[in-house]
């Protein structure tokens, strides 16, 4: 005769579909925080080692011009016949400064003002307009 035990004793089983979904939540968060860690508007480059001389930080000069068609040059306020003459004395006063100029536009400024604007400061001596804009 054969005798049962009192206890059955059972195979443990290792339930893999928690594991699964711990996995695919670990997988979807570090997609997403490498993602954010990478400047996706960028061109990635490899710039050539070398050694320059630290180059300094300065305040660039700035044409702008607001809702009211007032046109500023470095928060100054000129008339449109005065730009040829503030933006001539500020890159002669600073020579090292290479004709750049960063135009800030408001959005509801005439476009006619601000055209007229770069075309005195073009005059002046610049040869470089850099558009400021607000990045969504």
């Amino acid at each position: 005769m054969k005798l049962r035990r009192a206890r059955t004793s059972r195979r443990g089983r290792i339930e893999i579909i928690p594991m699964i979904d711990v996995m695919f939540f670990l997988l979807a968060t570090f997609m997403l925080t490498t993602l954010a860690m990478q400047r996706l508007d960028a061109v990635h480059v490899d710039l050539p080692r070398g050694r320059a001389q630290p180059i300094q930080v300065e305040r660039p000069l700035t044409l702008s011009v607001n809702r009211a068609n007032q046109i500023f040059v470095n928060q100054r306020p000129v008339r449109l016949d005065e730009v040829r003459e503030a933006v001539a004395s500020l890159l002669h006063k600073d020579s090292d400064k290479d004709g750049n100029i960063v135009v800030a536009a408001d959005d509801g400024a005439s476009h006619g003002v601000v055209v007229q604007a770069i075309l005195e400061a073009r005059a002046a001596g610049a040869g470089h307009f850099l558009i400021a804009v607000h990045r969504e």
